[in-house]
C-alpha cells in the first residue's frame, strides 16, 4: 500500500482508523530508520516477537499489536526517547504478563521464567522494565484496582524509565478510550482515572528522564484524560 508522506506525523488513533495494523506498522518501520542497523534490528526482532506472542489477542475492535505499536511509536516520536532497551521493553511491555508459556516455551512457565528468557534475548535492563510494568498475582481478598495501584506506585518509585513505559501505555489505553466500546469504556475509565494523580507526581520528579517540554506534552494528555473519565463516570 502507498501511504502518504504526512504518515509520519498523523495521531496514532488517526493511522489506526484509517489504515489500521499495516499503517502502524509502516509508521514503526519510519521511526526505526533513524537507528543505527545493530539497533534497527533488535526493534525489529522485538516487533516480530510481540507479533507472534500477541497474534490471537485483540483489544475490542482491533488487533492487540495495535496497542504495542501506539505505545513504542509515542514514546519515540512524542516523548523523543532514542533508548534502543526502554523502546524494546514499549513493544514487549505486555508480553511476560499475558504470555509467559509462550515466551518461555515451557506450559505453566513462571513470570520469572519469561523474564530470563527476555534478559537472555534482549538484555538484563530491557527485561527489568518489562518486569517493572508486568502486574504481580493479586490478592483476590482485597480489591484488584486498589492492588493495581500500588503495584503501578510502588514499581515505578524504583524504575524511573519504567514511568515512560506506563505513561505511554496509560496514554493509549486512558486518553484513548473514547475509541473503544461497550461495557470496557466504563469499567476503563473506573480502572485508570485513579492513576492521573500518581502518574502527575511521577512524571514531574527530576528524575524521570524526560524533558521539560515533553513533560509538559504529558500533562496535557493527563488533563485530557481526566476530562474524558469525567464525561464517562461524571455525566451531567
Amino acid at each position: 500500500m502507498d501511504y502518504p508522506a504526512y504518515l509520519a506525523t498523523m495521531p496514532m488513533h488517526a493511522i489506526t482508523e484509517v489504515y489500521g495494523e499495516d499503517g502502524l506498522r509502516e509508521r514503526y518501520r519510519l521511526e526505526v530508520q533513524r537507528f543505527a542497523p545493530q539497533e534497527r534490528e533488535r526493534l525489529v526482532e522485538a516487533l516480530e516477537l510481540a507479533a507472534r506472542l500477541h497474534q490471537d489477542d485483540r483489544r475490542v475492535r482491533e488487533p492487540y499489536v495495535n496497542h504495542l505499536l501506539r505505545v513504542a511509536i509515542r514514546i519515540m516520536h512524542h516523548y523523543e526517547v532514542g533508548d534502543v532497551d526502554v523502546i524494546v521493553a514499549a513493544v514487549l511491555h505486555d508480553a511476560v504478563e499475558d504470555h509467559p508459556d509462550e515466551l518461555a516455551g515451557t506450559p505453566g512457565a513462571t513470570a520469572e521464567a519469561a523474564l530470563a528468557v527476555l534478559a537472555a534475548r534482549f538484555g538484563e535492563r530491557t527485561a527489568r522494565l518489562v518486569a517493572a510494568v508486568t502486574n504481580p498475582v493479586y490478592d483476590p481478598a482485597v480489591d484488584k484496582h486498589t492492588q493495581y495501584r500500588q503495584h503501578v506506585r510502588d514499581s515505578l518509585e524504583r524504575e524511573p524509565w519504567a514511568r515512560v513505559l506506563k505513561v505511554s501505555d496509560f496514554t493509549d489505553n486512558g486518553v484513548g478510550v473514547i475509541h473503544t466500546t461497550g461495557p470496557k469504556v466504563a469499567s476503563s475509565a473506573a480502572k485508570y482515572r485513579p492513576l492521573v494523580p500518581v502518574l502527575r507526581e511521577l512524571v514531574a520528579r527530576p528524575d524521570t528522564p524526560l524533558s521539560r517540554l515533553v513533560k509538559q506534552h504529558i500533562f496535557r494528555q493527563l488533563d485530557l484524560a481526566e476530562e474524558r473519565f469525567a464525561a464517562i463516570l461524571d455525566p451531567a
